[in-house]
């Protein structure tokens, strides 16, 4: 399967069409973009630039099968395209957060999420365990918080 989102005239993505991949071949057999976007325009009477090739295997500029990864993410409803970096990126998370452009990710301008101490690790692997750890971005103060939840499924 071949996949296209769907853009508007601000680049954000309205939704992701599967193709069966006869429908992106050229004349040589060679899967071509631009043979898909032809396609999707004639069936669904939406102009060809608007139609942008992604990956579903592309996260965060990784191939999750180890192939090579395709404009970054899998674009997804509600997300932008950057045809300058060639990126599809899900909605920002925060207002202070930065792209990261090597990466295809949205970043903290605190760095990434700091790393649970082994004993957090471990707090939050036992069964029955009624504290779970995790950090949580505090936009006001621009750091991550260290909280605890209880878990209601513990004991």
């Amino acid at each position: 399967m071949a996949h296209f989102a769907k853009i508007d005239g601000s680049n954000v993505v309205l939704n992701v069409s599967a193709l069966d991949n006869s429908n992106v071949l050229n004349g040589e057999g060679v899967e071509t973009e631009s043979v898909g976007q032809a396609y999707l325009q004639q069936h669904n009477n939406w102009p060809v630039a608007q139609w942008i090739q992604t990956s579903y295997n592309t996260f965060q500029n990784t191939h999750r099968q180890g192939g090579a990864a395709f404009r970054g993410n899998y674009a997804g409803t509600g997300g932008t395209w950057d045809s300058a970096n060639n990126i599809f990126w899900p909605p920002k998370p925060y207002g202070s957060w930065v792209k990261n452009v090597s990466e295809a990710r949205w970043q903290s301008p605190a760095g990434d999420e700091p790393a649970l101490t082994p004993q957090q690790e471990n707090d939050n692997d036992i069964n029955g365990s009624d504290t779970k750890w995790h950090y949580s971005w505090n936009e006001g103060t621009g750091q991550w918080d260290l909280e605890t939840h209880t878990d209601p499924y513990s004991a």
